[in-house]
C-alpha cells in the first residue's frame, strides 16, 4: 500500500528525484569526511604504538643482555613482537579503508558536482 504523498512526491518529476538526491550527497558527505579524519587519527595512534611497541622490544633486549643473572626475557621480546605484527596488521587495515573512503568521498564530490550541473541546466533555479 503507498501512502498518497509517495505518490505525489513520484509524480513530481526527475527535478524532485534530483533534488532528493542532491540532498543524500550533501547528509553524506560530512559523515565521510568525519570517518575520514576518525580513521587518521587512528593511524596515528597506531604508528605510535608501534613505535612504543619498537621502544619496549628494544629495552627489554638490552637489559637481558646486561643481566648478570640470566634471565629469559625471550618470551616477553617475542609477545612484544607479536603484538607489533597485530598492529602493522590493523594499521594496513585502516589504511585501506581510508583509501576507499577517499574514494568515496571523490565520487560524492563529483557527483554532487555533476547533479548540481544537471540541475542548473534544466533551468531549476534553488535558494
Amino acid at each position: 500500500p503507498r501512502r498518497p504523498g509517495a505518490k505525489m512526491a513520484a509524480g513530481s518529476g526527475p527535478g524532485a528525484r534530483e533534488l532528493f538526491a542532491e540532498g543524500l550527497l550533501q547528509f553524506l558527505r560530512p559523515a565521510v569526511r568525519q570517518l575520514d579524519r576518525h580513521v587518521h587519527s587512528v593511524r596515528e595512534s597506531q604508528v605510535e604504538l608501534r613505535e612504543h611497541i619498537d621502544s619496549l622490544a628494544t629495552e627489554l633486549c638490552r637489559i637481558n643482555e646486561d643481566q648478570k643473572v640470566a634471565l629469559d626475557l625471550d618470551p616477553y621480546v617475542k609477545k612484544l613482537l607479536n603484538a607489533r605484527r597485530r598492529v602493522v596488521l590493523v594499521n594496513n587495515i585502516l589504511q585501506n579503508a581510508q583509501e576507499r573512503l577517499r574514494r568515496l568521498n571523490h565520487s560524492v564530490a563529483k557527483e554532487t558536482v555533476r547533479r548540481r550541473a544537471m540541475l542548473e541546466a534544466g533551468g531549476y533555479q534553488g535558494k
